[in-house]
Formats: C-alpha cells, structure tokens, sequence
C-alpha cells in the first residue's frame, strides 16, 4: 500500500517540506508521482526513510547519509541492531529518571545527579557513528560513490533503478542454468559494470563480498528475491564463480 506525502508526514512528524527537500537532494525520492502530481511512497521508501532517521540520531549530515544509503555494501541489519543498542540506553536513563523522582516524592531528597548523566548514550553514538564511517567511509570506493551520485538527480536514479531491476529479472530467467554457464556469467559481468558505472570501481574483491552479503544479510535476501525465490541464492553462487 502506497501513502501520499501528508500521510508519511502526519506518520512519522517529518515536515511536508522537509520531504520535498528530502527528494530534491536524491536522499528520497518518492515510489511514484501520479499524473495528478501526488507524491506516493511504498514500504521500502519508508524503510529507507526509517534509516536515514536513525543517522540523524547519530548526527550525520544528510550528504553522508545519502552515500551510505546508496552504498550497495550498506548492512541494514547492523544498523538496525545498533539503533536498539542505543534506545536500551535510553530507556534505562529514562527509568532511572522516573526512579529519582519516585523516591523525591517519598520525601527522599538525595541530591542525586548521575541518572541526568548522558555520557553513555553519547559515548555509544560516538561509536556507532565512527562504525558506519568505518565500514562505508574512508574508502576509495566510498569517496568514488560519493563523488558519482551527489550530482544524480530523478532522471538519474530512475535510469539506475530501472537498469538494476532488469539484470536482476534477467538473472531470474535464467536460475534453472548453473552458475557457471556462459549466459549467468555474462549477467554477473553486467552486474559488475552496473555498480562500477554508477557507484565505484567494482573489483572481483569487493564484488565476491557484496555476493556473500546478498545470503548473509536477510534485508539484501528478502529485496533481491522479490524477483524470484532463491534468486539471491543463485546470484551470489554466480558471483562465487566468476571471482575465483
């Protein structure tokens, strides 16, 4: 089911404005425009808007964020794991402070200032944040990315998405072949050229590691196989071939 901009906006307190601006910097742009001009978002573009509000918790600037995002190594399922870290630490210093103020109003009047203290939450966002940069900044490949997709505008990443979804029907077609065969193997080079044309420069390295990935992470799996069952199976196994 699709929402219309005001929707998201009254769903997640994100100004109508601020999701136009959102879609003008290539951060998120809308599932659909209807002939009508109403802006419509699916769940995935609500998935990845969830995700770019857990890095403005951790202070990224929206650039970073966008770069992350379209980073194909990005691990949705680590991100997710340490945005729980941190709201168990919150609600523990939100207990703690309910706590104080309980035993104020049973004429405790310990002067008590170490549940307001916010270095723990702090120190973790520090971590996380230097995490992310780590895992998907301070590489040539990150910088590449970087550089190539700040300029995309919609026409852009419409092309990448739709040139993206076609390989990945094209492999599809073709998973009752072994990986091996002359025809997956091609697909797996265009696949290679795809990300190397509009991201960084694919080596077989980084591509066996993004083909492990598309099985070890549930997220990558459930995205790529909407275009076929198993397909994310197939396609790292294609992958494990043509980088040996």
């Amino acid at each position: 089911m699709k929402m219309k901009i005001n929707e998201v906006a009254k769903l997640t307190g994100i100004s109508v404005r601020t999701l136009h601006y959102y879609d003008e910097i290539g951060l998120l742009h809308p599932s659909e425009i209807t002939e009508a001009g109403y802006r419509l978002y699916d769940g995935q573009a609500l998935e990845r808007l969830q995700q770019i509000l857990f890095f403005r918790e951790l202070s990224f600037p929206l650039k970073e964020i966008k770069s992350i995002l379209n980073n194909p190594a990005f691990d949705k399922h680590k991100a997710l794991e340490n945005h729980k870290k941190l709201l168990l630490l919150r609600r523990s210093r939100l207990n703690d402070l309910i706590a104080l103020v309980d035993n104020t109003l049973k004429g405790d009047y310990d002067m008590s200032f170490q549940e307001f203290d916010q270095s723990e939450i702090e120190n973790a966002q520090k971590k996380y944040a230097q995490e992310a940069k780590e895992r998907y900044g301070g590489t040539d490949a990150y910088a590449e990315s970087e550089r190539k997709t700040k300029g995309y505008g919609k026409e852009d990443w419409s092309r990448i998405n739709t040139e993206a979804e076609e390989i990945y029907r094209n492999f599809a077609a073709c998973m009752d072949q072994e990986p091996s065969s002359p025809e997956v193997q091609k697909l797996v080079a265009d696949w290679q050229a795809h990300i190397t044309k509009n991201y960084y420069n694919c080596t077989k390295e980084i591509l066996a590691g993004l083909g492990k990935m598309y099985i070890a992470d549930a997220r990558f799996t459930e995205n790529i196989d909407k275009y076929g069952k198993g397909l994310a199976a197939f396609m790292s196994r294609s992958i494990a071939c043509y980088c040996k």
